[in-house]
């Protein structure tokens, strides 16, 4: 910090302190320099020694443990009726009285003539001003720098690489039946006594069964033994039994008992069409609905066959990385250029980048111009002073660091002994999606919070979008927190928040001067300087420009316009008391 800045501050700062005592009367401006400098070490002496001490009530000025006005505590309406009765007795009332009544009475059509001139000048200033001095001499008029300058810039970002696209596929399962008329032959056989038993040996279809053959049933063989009763023959022993045996074809060397024909009914599901989708990992079958029921009965090659659905449709929901990107807009943006890219998806290779750009805020449309003339006056807040103007450029450099350091004084962690610490802050943002949760800089503050709210973000969200808006907050970058198949779907951007603008950008253009790099979106915890390291740092080659423009709206005169709604307030709040004259 440059020590001349210092004390042109400390100067003005007790200008406005002395008000209209010695120090403002001051005729040489070198004595009343001087004369600042002692009047402030002065009062930053009394400070000190009062901050070091705990007040009593023997410090205090005026103070007095049982006031005179302490018997109105319990009755505020005795202050009324003690103000009533004295108000026609009182020294105070009836001089204000006295000049209320004797004041000078102006005619409206004067006093209208008046701010319109007013209202002329306020348009133009300069025009009407400008080389005039305070004591009529020749003077000049300075236009004011804006209150706000530069507003800054913001890092936006942007996915290039692969997207989860999601889609639902369907597929058709056919019923596919059919009926085929087909001949059975009917053959016997026996095991033993073939010949007694006048059947074929069963030797001669064992080739066939379980093929074209098979066994159906079975009755006794021919009577060994018996006897007949009233022309009714009884059989005692009867001989091997005879096996049933049904061909699809004719045996040869069989004897053919007989033949007979049958339709036979066969159906099958056709999964075909949905076997590429039900081998894929990526998809998942949902519902499956009937698509053909209409009629139940229908005839297959002459044969009436019912069924009560005769074709399904699958669906499958099924997700697939495809290549994507959604930079256009940041890329066709002349204010934005590239700053650098980072792995989101953290693979190797990387899938999916993000890519950062460095974009300008837009300029808000500033205030009207406004001036100040004459060289030898000078006003902060409205109050003016008659002082020897001196070029300075070291101002804003001498506000900074004072600012600087009172915020040092406020942020000041004792358990940690450090300065400037922030707080860990993360929103999520879908990679190709529409949600997104970390609007901030550059971006108007979220008039529909409940509705955000609804969508899926986070109150904590909402607040550190605000926060972010308002330029407290720093992007540290950008790590995956979800990925389906792989494919990252949803990020997480990481944010140091801190108390003041001034803050962040301490931690901002401090750290690359110490060495001291922001740490991995995971886990980055937004520490602090230590005493030593912000000891370190050089303020001089910091651009606090961003924060400068804040301070200068100090120094500017107050609106013109405004002054004139000020004077016509009055002059209304006049009329309704006193009435017209």
């Amino acid at each position: 910090m440059k020590p001349r800045g210092i004390a042109l501050l400390v100067m003005l700062f007790s200008a406005g302190l002395a008000g209209s005592g010695a120090l403002g009367q001051a005729a040489d401006p070198g004595q009343a320099r001087t004369d600042g400098k002692a009047f402030a070490a002065e009062i930053a002496t009394r400070a000190q020694d009062a901050a070091q001490q705990a007040p009593t009530a023997e410090t205090l000025p005026n103070f007095n443990a049982s006031p005179s006005q302490s018997s109105l505590f319990d009755d505020p309406d005795a202050l009324a009726r003690a103000a009533g009765a004295a108000a026609t007795s009182h020294e105070g009332y009836q001089a204000v009285r006295s000049s209320v009544d004797r004041r000078a009475r102006i005619a409206p059509a004067d006093i209208e003539a008046t701010i319109a001139r007013g209202q002329a000048v306020a348009a133009d200033p300069n025009g009407y001003v400008s080389g005039m001095g305070v004591g009529g001499g020749q003077g000049s008029c300075r236009e004011l720098p804006p209150g706000s300058g530069a507003s800054g810039s913001y890092e936006a970002t942007c996915n290039d690489g692969l997207a989860l696209e999601q889609k639902t596929e369907r597929c058709t399962i056919p019923l596919n039946v059919s009926v085929t008329s087909t001949t059975s032959h009917l053959y016997y056989c026996s095991s033993f006594n073939a010949g007694f038993n006048r059947a074929d040996d069963c030797a001669l279809f064992e080739p066939y069964m379980g093929g074209t053959c098979r066994h159906v049933g079975s009755h006794p063989g021919r009577c060994l033994q018996g006897y007949t009763r009233n022309a009714q023959q009884y059989c005692t022993e009867p001989g091997e039994p005879i096996d049933e045996i049904v061909c699809d074809a004719l045996v040869p060397g069989a004897t053919l008992i007989s033949t007979s024909s049958q339709n036979r009914i066969s159906e099958a599901r056709d999964e075909r069409a949905c076997a590429a989708l039900s081998a894929d990992a990526g998809c998942v079958a949902q519902a499956e609905t009937c698509t053909s029921s209409d009629p139940v009965t229908r005839t297959v090659n002459g044969v009436a066959v019912t069924r009560p659905c005769w074709a399904w449709e699958k669906s499958y929901q099924c997700s697939r990385a495809v290549p994507a990107q959604d930079c256009g807009s940041l890329d066709a943006n002349p204010a934005c250029s590239f700053a650098r890219r980072e792995c989101l998806s953290e693979d190797e290779p990387c899938s999916t980048w993000e890519r950062i750009y460095r974009c300008a805020i837009p300029d808000q449309v500033g205030p009207d111009k406004q001036y100040i003339c004459d060289g030898d006056i000078y006003c902060i807040n409205g109050d003016c002073e008659t002082i020897d103007r001196q070029p300075n450029a070291e101002f804003k450099d001498a506000a900074v660091a004072l600012n600087a350091a009172a915020q040092a004084g406020r942020e000041f962690d004792p358990d940690t002994l450090s300065l400037f610490k922030g707080t860990r802050n993360t929103c999520k943002s879908a990679v190709f999606g529409v949600l997104n949760c970390c609007k901030g800089k550059a971006f108007p503050l979220i008039p529909g919070s409940q509705l955000l709210v609804a969508l899926g973000c986070s109150r904590e969200e909402i607040l550190l979008h605000q926060r972010d808006a308002t330029g407290l907050c720093h992007y540290v970058g950008s790590y995956c927190s979800s990925s389906v198949l792989g494919v990252c779907v949803t990020k997480r951007k990481a944010y140091c928040c801190f108390e003041s603008k001034l803050s962040r950008i301490l931690q901002e253009q401090g750290r690359p001067q110490i060495g001291k790099p922001w740490g991995s979106p995971k886990r980055e915890t937004c520490l602090g300087f230590t005493v030593d390291e912000f000891a370190r740092l050089d303020l001089s080659a910091m651009d606090f420009s961003e924060v400068y423009a804040e301070f200068q709206d100090a120094a500017r005169l107050p609106e013109e316009l405004s002054t004139v709604a000020a004077v016509q307030q009055k002059i209304t709040d006049f009329y309704t008391l006193n009435g017209p004259r």
